[in-house]
């Protein structure tokens, strides 16, 4: 489970390697807005994989870096998530600007759902999302999410998007 492959995308662990690529994606403002904390500086972006691999070390699963399998570039993060407090199992996706609108975030999403729902077993797997993050709402119903409620997530008002084994 650590590697899985869609029509386009290889979904991988990330690499020390990737540090350029993903610094470069985590410090486009845009790509951060609704993510809380705001855009990474490189020593933030180091972390933050570190911190990656780190859930994947104590939970089993975690998110994935994107490559494209075309070009091998890194187009983001996606995957699934749970870190101590969060209000459920989260199938989750942060992209590159420039691959925005391509249906990448929905493809990954539905391999997550896929391994969430048969290898882990799980019963109902949410998306917490920014209320004002039109975009990552249309993906969440894309994935046959449904909105369940408000909550506030790092002082940030969030809506729960989820969906039940079918």
């Amino acid at each position: 489970m650590t590697e899985i492959e869609t029509a386009r995308l290889r979904l991988r662990q990330f690499r020390e390697a990737d540090l350029d690529a993903y610094a470069a994606i985590t410090a486009d403002v845009e790509v951060m807005r609704w993510v809380g904390g705001g855009a990474f500086s490189r020593a933030d972006a180091w972390r933050n994989i570190a911190y990656l691999l780190g859930h994947w070390r104590l939970r089993g699963y975690g998110l994935w870096a994107i490559e494209e399998k075309a070009s091998g570039r890194l187009l983001g993060r996606a995957g699934l998530y749970r870190p101590e407090g969060w209000p459920g199992l989260e199938v989750g996706w942060l992209l590159a600007r420039d691959a925005w609108g391509n249906g990448y975030a929905t493809e990954a999403g539905r391999a997550a759902l896929e391994v969430g729902f048969g290898t882990l077993g799980a019963d109902h797997i949410v998306s917490v999302i920014h209320v004002d993050n039109a975009a990552s709402i249309r993906v969440a119903l894309r994935l046959g999410e449904r909105f369940e409620r408000h909550l506030e997530v790092s002082g940030f008002p969030c809506a729960l998007y989820g969906v039940n084994r079918k």
